[in-house]
């Protein structure tokens, strides 16, 4: 019991010291996520949009710029989060197939993934939620602290799976700004005239985007749709992390022992030569 503490608390502190060691996603934090959504509050007009909230069945009026800065926090949260285990999952694979195939076992290395993910996920979401009350003071704050976390924790595990299954670095930024663009886009309804169709439905952030509305305009709490997201969370984890198996496996032949009866039997040794 104490060796396995003692592989997974190793795993942990890899992990937690390649995330430390990321500048870049630490550039992103600090100045990409203040940037984006004050940027989105200020530049965008502050009239009043009318929207029925799919989560509460309300009939809401916030102001523009408030609802383009949760959709701004949002992209934010997702691509940093994504970025981030992406890089440390590409960056290290190599070193994760060789310690599977020394034996260190690999639901070491998915929990302490899975912990450095949620720490992660935890820091930047109550910094995004910071940056938001900055601007403006939204009804529920612990919820739309929630909200960001959870979609952190979804986008966090797609960048795992991009980082096992990908082959270059490029690709996986293409798919993770692509997935979160899109996702975030076809539900903002400044952007997209089709915001409550039933096709957002099955979008990746669509509990957390229902949930940070309802939580940034509304009094009503709406933990269900934080249990949607996190569905949405456990199938790309179960997804990502069968990924990261199949990467991690040993690719060297097995040594099969041969048939009995099959190939030519060893010679008989020959007596050495009187002297």
């Amino acid at each position: 019991m104490r060796e396995r503490t003692a592989l997974l608390v190793t795993a942990t502190r890899y992990t937690l010291v390649e995330h430390s060691r990321n500048r870049f996603a630490a550039v992103l934090i600090a100045l990409f996520l203040p940037l984006w959504t004050l940027l989105a509050y200020v530049s965008m007009p502050d009239q009043p949009v009318r929207l029925r909230l799919r989560a509460t069945g309300e009939l809401l009026t916030p102001r523009g710029n408030e609802l383009t800065a949760v959709s701004g926090a949002l992209n934010a949260v997702t691509l940093i989060t994504a970025f981030l285990m992406f890089a440390a999952t590409f960056g290290g694979s190599m070193f994760d197939r060789r310690l599977a195939m020394a034996g260190f076992p690999r639901t070491h290395l998915i929990a302490a993934k899975l912990a450095g993910l949620t720490l992660a996920s935890a820091l930047v979401a109550a910094y995004a939620t910071a940056v938001i009350c900055l601007a403006w003071t939204p009804r529920q704050p612990l919820l739309l602290a929630g909200a960001l976390f959870s979609a952190g924790l979804t986008y966090g595990i797609l960048g795992v799976g991009f980082g096992a299954l990908l082959r270059k670095e490029v690709e996986g930024m293409f798919a993770i700004v692509m997935t979160s663009v899109i996702d975030l886009a076809l539900q903002n309804p400044i952007i997209s005239s089709r915001a409550d169709s039933a096709i957002t439905h099955f979008l990746p952030s669509y509990g957390a985007m229902q949930a940070a509305t309802a939580a940034a305009f509304s009094r009503t709490a709406v933990p269900g749709h934080l249990l949607v997201e996190l569905t949405w969370f456990a199938a790309a984890a179960l997804v990502g992390l069968l990924t990261f198996q199949w990467r991690t496996r040993s690719t060297l032949p097995s040594n099969r022992r041969a048939p009995r009866g099959n190939g030519p039997r060893p010679a008989e040794p020959r007596p050495l030569p009187e002297s």
